[in-house]
This record gives structure tokens, C-alpha cells and sequence, in this order.
């Protein structure tokens, strides 16, 4: 296999507290390939957006990446860069897709005016050149009427615009990575289908590599190849999507996919998972999701689970791997009212997952569907 474009190895990312230290994201590692989407997964707390940041160098104080972490982008170690390098990287090689487009947009300037400022920074380029460019972006965007459109305002757009701005500018450059932190998050079910249909036809056209961070297992299951679960600051799952949704090894992921509805069925509770993430200031010994774990025992407290092979390409951070017997026939309550040992899981075989597999997973949300079909037709003007 090539070299990893992105190779993050012991990433570890704290904050000082009045509380302790607060250790966000703790010994993280993960390799993203070349025009690949890596999914990155969990409920908030876990130290998603944190790893995001943590990879542009975009920690403020009183947050600071440890030393002994490394964050190799083509073979260069990222943290060794001087501030003023980095500058030079980050919107060029690497760009990022913010989760909120009205605090990340500058509301005193046109949004074709932004845009343009990319490529005049990194390129050497005139003011008209630079506009064109921005009018070109908006139009492969899905913008109507990008040349007016490019002399609007933020506040002049709706959110699906914003979002589509947003995107134009993170690949204004053509990037060897983009780092997309919950890009659809503020947004409807059907204007997100229409930008994550449109994420995958760039990703097509330019052979961008996509790190997509998200709460939302319908999205990975629509627009990732393999997927990364995090819970306390760590990695505590990673496999092949198809493999992820049809095997899930660790309990942490199994909650989650058993949390979520299915479309064609009513009635009856939803799984949860009990209790709420630790605080980074104070996780638990041992295991971290122990004490929300239906199968835990004393092992889970005194040793801290390392990452257990499941089978090629799928590691888990579980001591079930390791003893397997341990693993208890809870009863769950699925979507359908019936009482199942197992949480709800998609239909997907292992392996890659193929269209018709996406459409399968993406049936696991509300509003579930491929983003061809939600995004066809419709405007988000």
C-alpha cells in the first residue's frame, strides 16, 4: 500500500483547567489515504472537532499539543513547521469546512470578496483573476447566478448557500485534504443531501481526500469508505463501513447503531445508551466506557483495553475481543417494540460498502435516503 497522505500517530491535545487537565483528544492515531473519506464519528465531548483542529495546529491556549504526538501530511511532520510555514499550508494543501457558516464567514465582506482572498494569499495572481476564480467556484458549487451572488453578504444567503460557500472556499485550491468538521449539522435533511451529494461529486472531480467529522452515522454510511468511533479522547473503533454497520465490535458502537430509528418502522422505544461521557478532566481507569457498558467487569477497571485485531483492517478497543464468552445477551428495545439481545443494525455485508449499501445504512436516520435521490430537484435557495 502507498503512503498515507495524513499519518497522525499518539495525537495527544490537552487543556489546562481550573478543573485538572483535560486531556480532549489521548493518544489518537489514524492514517487517511489519498482521495479517500475517512469518517470520524461520535457524540459530542468525545474529541472529534479537537482532532480536526489539533491537525492544522488551530489549538488556542490554554490548549497545547503534547509532545511525542505527530502529525505527518506527505511524509512532514506538521508540528515541526514554523507558524509562518504552516500559514502557507493550510488553505492550499490542506483546507477546512467549518460547522457553523455564520461564525465562520466574515459578515463585513462579500462572500465572492472571501473566496478571492484564498487565491490571492497563496497565489500570485491579480484582484480580477482572483474573482473570476471565486464566480467559478460559486457556479461549481450549485450557486445560481454566481457573479451576483458572489457580491452578497453573508446574511443575504440561506444556510444552504452559506454551507455551499464554505465548501467553495476550502477547495478554491484543490487541497490534497479537506477536514470537514459536521458540515451538515445546522441544516435540513434535504438541503444536507443536496451538500453531501455535492462534497462526493467535487471529491470525484478533484481527487480531494476528505477527513468528514460528524455525530451522524447516516452521513459516514453515505459518504465514507472506512470510519474511526472515538469515546473519551480515544479511538475505540475502526473498520470498513460496510464491515462497521454489519459487525460492530466494541458496545460503545453497537449503542450507538442501536440508537438509531429505521424508516418503515413505528411504535416502541428507541435503545440508549446510560449515562453521559466523563469529564476529559477525570476519565475512568481502565476502560473509559466502562461504567456505561452493559457487559463490564472487573478486568474493564483495571486494565485500560489496548486495540484488539477483530479481523483484517477492524480493531476494537474492547477486553471482549480478548474473551469473547464475557459478552452478555442484554436485552434491548428496539424501534420495533420487541425485545432483541442485539441493538438494530444496518444489513450491510463486510467489505466496502456499494450503493446499494449506503442506501441500506441511510435508511437508519430520519428522512434516510441516498443523496442523489433527496438532493435531485430540489433548491435551497
Amino acid at each position: 500500500m502507498t503512503d498515507p497522505l495524513l499519518a497522525v500517530r499518539d495525537l495527544l491535545t490537552y487543556f489546562t483547567t481550573p478543573a485538572g487537565v483535560a486531556r480532549a483528544v489521548d493518544g489518537v492515531s489514524f492514517d487517511v489515504h489519498r482521495g479517500e473519506t475517512l469518517g470520524l464519528v461520535g457524540e459530542s465531548g468525545c474529541g472529534k472537532s479537537v482532532t480536526g483542529f489539533s491537525i492544522l495546529r488551530l489549538i488556542p491556549p490554554p490548549g497545547r499539543i503534547q509532545p511525542g504526538s505527530r502529525i505527518l501530511f506527505e511524509g512532514e511532520d506538521l508540528l515541526q513547521r514554523s507558524e509562518r510555514s504552516l500559514r502557507d499550508l493550510r488553505g492550499d494543501r490542506i483546507s477546512m469546512i467549518f460547522q457553523e457558516p455564520m461564525s465562520a464567514l466574515n459578515p463585513v465582506f462579500s462572500v465572492g470578496d472571501q473566496i478571492a482572498e484564498v487565491v490571492r494569499v497563496h497565489r500570485d495572481t491579480s484582484r480580477r483573476q482572483a474573482w473570476e476564480k471565486a464566480v467559478e467556484m460559486l457556479e461549481m458549487v450549485g450557486i445560481p447566478e454566481p457573479a451576483a451572488r458572489a457580491r452578497q453578504y453573508p446574511h443575504q444567503l440561506s444556510g444552504g448557500m452559506r454551507q455551499r460557500v464554505l465548501i467553495a472556499m476550502a477547495l478554491v485550491l484543490e487541497p490534497a485534504l479537506v477536514i470537514a468538521d459536521e458540515p451538515t449539522t445546522a441544516l435540513d435533511v434535504t438541503i444536507q443531501a443536496q451538500i453531501l451529494e455535492l462534497v462526493q461529486e467535487l471529491q470525484t472531480r478533484l481527487g480531494t481526500a476528505i477527513l468528514m467529522i460528524t455525530h451522524d452515522l447516516g452521513v459516514i454510511a453515505e459518504v465514507a469508505s472506512r470510519v474511526l468511533v472515538m469515546y473519551g479522547g480515544q479511538v475505540v473503533e475502526e473498520a470498513r463501513v460496510g464491515e462497521l454497520f454489519a459487525k460492530p465490535s466494541h458496545p460503545y458502537t453497537e449503542g450507538l447503531l442501536g440508537a438509531m430509528p429505521r424508516l418503515g418502522t413505528r411504535g416502541g422505544r428507541l435503545t440508549t445508551i446510560p449515562g453521559t461521557v466523563p469529564p476529559p478532566t477525570a476519565w475512568p481507569s481502565g476502560c473509559r466506557f466502562r461504567d456505561r457498558c452493559p457487559h463490564a467487569w472487573d478486568r474493564c477497571e483495571r486494565e485500560e483495553p489496548p486495540l484488539y485485531q477483530v479481523s483484517e483492517g477492524h480493531v476494537s478497543r474492547c477486553h471482549l475481543v480478548d474473551e469473547p464468552g464475557r459478552r452478555r445477551s442484554v436485552p434491548l428495545v428496539d424501534v420495533t417494540g420487541r425485545d432483541d439481545p442485539t441493538p438494530p443494525r444496518a444489513s450491510l455485508p463486510s467489505g466496502g460498502p456499494t450503493a446499494g449499501e449506503v442506501d441500506a445504512a441511510s435508511s437508519l436516520v430520519p428522512g434516510g435516503r441516498s443523496g442523489a435521490e433527496a438532493g435531485r430537484g430540489v433548491r435551497d435557495e
